[in-house]
């Protein structure tokens, strides 16, 4: 049985994951979320909806992982950017043919091979048929690499750089946008990382990504409560 994480919390363990499912779910910011909750007269500052969502966030994308429906053999890669400290970072994304998110990478400067291996390792049991790049020239030769690393007779992964056909990342990348809304610079690499975690995993459960997940968003909620079931 793994540790009880809300041990030690002042708040019931419903209160705290209903309100980083509000701040992850839905384009709020955390002073929205504190006025929510006051709203149903429970009172918390902003900070403590920001350390909710900074250790429970993160918490809930690691035990949702291995919940994640299968992912397609298709993959879409392509860089986007959010600021942190002030700055632009690269933020690496890449989504199957079905739109469900593979993985995500937040550098200070650019490297693709990094993110591609990463995603490649975490996936495990098998890497993608095909990915699905813009007509940056660096991608062609991280991709031969790869290929050459796994086997150096034969390219197991075919690079498509149809920039077109690469629409489905992009309006993948546009609806986080939207969902990050006013919130899109952070103050570190670290809470950025954490929070953007949790955002993908709860737009996996909204989209019906996760192969354990009942309908509506009461199935997102129940989804959510059930991972620390273990651990009240």
């Amino acid at each position: 049985m793994r540790r009880d994480p809300f041990r030690g919390h002042r708040f019931p363990r419903d209160i705290i994951l209903l309100a980083v499912l509000w701040y992850c779910r839905f384009p709020l910011s955390y002073a929205d979320v504190r006025d929510l909750l006051a709203e149903r007269g429970i009172g918390v500052d902003r900070a403590t909806v920001y350390r909710w969502v900074q250790k429970f966030g993160l918490e809930i994308a690691k035990r949702a992982r291995s919940h994640r429906s299968w992912r397609g053999l298709n993959w879409h890669v392509d860089e986007t950017y959010v600021r942190v400290g002030g700055k632009w970072r690269y933020l690496w994304r890449a989504v199957d043919q079905h739109g469900q998110v593979i993985d995500f990478r937040l550098t200070a400067r650019r490297d693709a091979k990094a993110f591609l291996k990463q995603a490649i390792e975490r996936i495990c049991l098998y890497r993608p048929v095909s990915i699905c790049t813009d007509k940056a020239p660096g991608y062609r030769k991280v991709i031969q690499d790869l290929n050459h690393g796994y086997d150096p007779h034969f390219d197991s992964i075919t690079h498509v750089d149809r920039k077109w056909r690469n629409n489905r990342i992009e309006g993948d990348h546009a609806a986080l946008k939207r969902l990050l809304g006013t919130r899109q610079s952070f103050r570190s690499l670290r809470s950025a990382k954490a929070t953007l975690a949790a955002i993908e995993i709860f737009r996996s459960v909204k989209n019906g990504h996760i192969a354990t997940r009942g309908p509506g968003v009461r199935g997102e909620i129940d989804f959510v409560r059930r991972m620390f079931r273990a651990t009240a």
